[in-house]
């Protein structure tokens, strides 16, 4: 992966701006800690920090090349990994094109040139990437079919900035660091986020599966990829061997590398799954074992509580998934202090409100990976995928009117002041973005209600869900310089099941169906019977008081850029009552993290609320 970053403006002359470019990619450093580069002309500064992953030594960003001898450059800025470069490599040499790295960013740049924009459907893996075309003026912003890598843009008038994260267009004059009330729903739970937006004014995300075109005529968004319901053909039998085919060609794939590689090990299905086949493929290959990594906090034995999103602890399975499939196991413990010292630096790497414990954790079992591998491959989306969460499997979630993960729970919105509350219409904002993201998802004429019904739960998770997470695994493992893999992302794998009828989802009457039956000879029998359990979360007294001490403050102080907005009474009415468990929260101190969390944001960023 790498942090890319740059500025095109028809207006003025960004020639000698190389200052300003300097403070939107050093920002950027620990994506890309490996090299710099920056490449700058009248109408376009384009810059790169580069982790370097696949042909160390050739693959210096900016990359530049020109259609035919004598005419304008083509500069790329990418960030990414390509599955197929090395056969779109030999279909572009084939063709005429002449190479002249081993690098999948010379076949990114090349494929534009053969096939303009069009380039982005013939690629298999996970990218953000800009192509800067001097001859058409053209500024093209392209992301990953699912959004796994980030690409957020500012435009302005004659001008457009970007970057992989929003602290590359915090640190240019021009945009300046603003939000309405109206962004409270999101900020306060980023699963009601729409795609593309972001809670700080004119900021956004370039939308997964699309690409943004900049001329000094032009801005236009275009959509290259969307899921497509069919008809389902295959029966179980042939099912399950298509999704181990899918998933075993996935994980060899992303397997490829130049540098150390592990993989996370929960102890889940999922994780479990990529585990066992990555260190039966590095054995076939003679590279050695396996590293696994897993993250626990001190005191769990005693804190932990289980829910019905974490019915048990991870490390017991993933220290046997381990052991059963032959890896090197490291178990990597935070404490409250490690994690309170991390979430500066977690927030920090967010430039968005961070999730606290859950980031700051991340963050350092992150960090931990990172000194002995520079890659590593996650379980993420196999349960948004094949239908893992509880709310998949309980009828009043999955029937209710609304997004299932949500039901009749808290909403943090409920404790904004009534005056706020009659402005933003939280209530309206939920139902209509439920509304918008419905009537995206591809029906099937035919199907029968439940497999319809479903269709809608699975698109709904795929949606704001999934990219949080995404989001979080991207900006906690770039923070620290590791780029993090995701086989269950691969839109092959995703096209696939997308249309396997719910009832073969769940043919053995559990979630994640379809995973357990491919796989069911590659891991232990406790870890196949193993009920979904979500990311570890901190039960330590001692953390949950002081969030609860945070927010209790900020509820009361006048200087606090949200306190203004909050009902201090309500909020003490609800930690003063007792610990009322949800389908998504262990306690009241999980469900106020994100009002503390905001708050530290809008103190440290400067953002105003207008």
């Amino acid at each position: 992966m790498c942090g890319i970053a740059g500025w095109v403006d028809f207006t003025r002359d960004l020639s000698a701006e190389s200052a300003c470019l300097g403070e939107m990619t050093g920002g950027l450093a620990p994506r890309g800690p490996d090299d710099e580069g920056m490449w700058l002309s009248r109408e376009a500064a384009v810059g790169h920090r580069r982790l370097a992953v696949i042909d160390i030594a050739g693959g210096k960003q900016p990359m530049v090349t020109t259609r035919s001898p004598g005419g304008g450059q083509i500069v790329l800025t990418y960030s990414g990994e390509i599955y197929n470069f090395r056969e779109l490599r030999a279909e572009l040499v084939a063709r005429g094109h002449r190479m002249h790295t081993q690098s999948d960013t010379e076949v990114v740049l090349r494929s534009y040139v053969e096939w303009g924009a069009a380039a982005v459907e013939r690629l298999v893996g996970i990218f953000a990437f800009a192509v800067w075309d001097t001859d058409r003026r053209q500024l093209l912003l392209v992301r990953d079919r699912l959004g796994v890598k980030p690409l957020y843009y500012h435009r302005y008038a004659g001008g457009l900035l970007f970057g992989s994260e929003p602290k590359a267009i915090l640190a240019n004059p021009l945009f300046t660091a603003r939000m309405s009330e109206q962004s409270l729903p999101m900020l306060f739970n980023a699963r009601l986020t729409p795609s593309g937006a972001t809670p700080l004014l004119e900021l956004a995300e370039v939308r997964p599966g699309h690409v943004l075109r900049f001329t000094p005529g032009e801005f236009a968004e275009s959509r290259y990829w969307a899921l497509q319901s069919e008809e389902h053909t295959d029966d179980l039998d042939k099912t399950v061997s298509t999704v181990r085919e899918l998933v075993e060609r996935i994980v060899a794939e992303q397997l490829v590398s130049d540098v150390p590689l592990g993989t996370l090990l929960s102890g889940g299905l999922d994780s479990s799954v990529v585990a066992a086949l990555a260190a039966e493929t590095l054995r076939e290959n003679g590279s050695g074992r396996l590293s696994t990594y897993s993250v626990d906090f001190a005191g769990a034995e005693a804190d932990f509580r289980p829910t019905a999103l974490r019915p048990d602890r991870d490390s017991p399975y993933a220290k046997l998934t381990a052991a059963h499939i032959g890896a090197d196991h490291h178990e990597v413990i935070v404490d409250d202090e490690r994690m309170l010292s991390a979430l500066p630096t977690a927030r920090h790497a967010r430039d968005l409100p961070s999730l606290g414990q859950f980031d700051a954790s991340m963050l350092e079992l992150f960090r931990s990976v990172r000194e002995t591998s520079t890659v590593a491959l996650s379980g993420e989306a196999a349960d948004e995928v094949f239908g893992g969460y509880p709310w998949f499997r309980h009828p009043d979630a999955v029937w209710a009117d609304t997004f299932p993960w949500m039901g009749d729970g808290v909403r943090l919105t409920d404790f904004v002041a009534p005056d706020v509350r009659a402005r933003i219409k939280p209530g309206e904002q939920e139902r209509d973005l439920y509304r918008t993201l419905l009537a995206e998802v591809p029906g099937l004429p035919g199907e029968t209600k439940l497999n319809a019904r479903m269709r809608e739960v699975l698109y709904l998770s795929m949606q704001a869900p999934l990219s949080l997470l995404l989001d979080r695994k991207d900006r906690m493992s770039m923070a620290v310089g590791l780029e993090v893999r995701v086989p269950y992302c691969d839109h092959r794998l995703i096209e696939y099941v997308w249309n396997v009828p719910w009832e073969m989802k769940t043919a053995d009457n559990r979630e994640k169906s379809l995973l357990r039956l491919a796989f069911g000879d590659r891991l232990p029998p406790e870890v196949l019977d193993r009920p979904k359990s979500a990311y570890p979360a901190s039960f330590s007294p001692g953390y949950a008081a002081q969030v609860i001490s945070g927010v209790r403050a900020l509820a009361s102080d006048p200087d606090s850029p949200l306190g203004a907005v909050l009902d201090g009474k309500r909020i003490e009415d609800m930690i003063s009552a007792a610990d009322r468990p949800t389908m998504t929260h262990a306690n009241h101190a999980h469900i106020l993290i994100p009002l503390l969390e905001v708050d530290l944001w809008m103190r440290e960023l400067g953002v105003t609320l207008c």
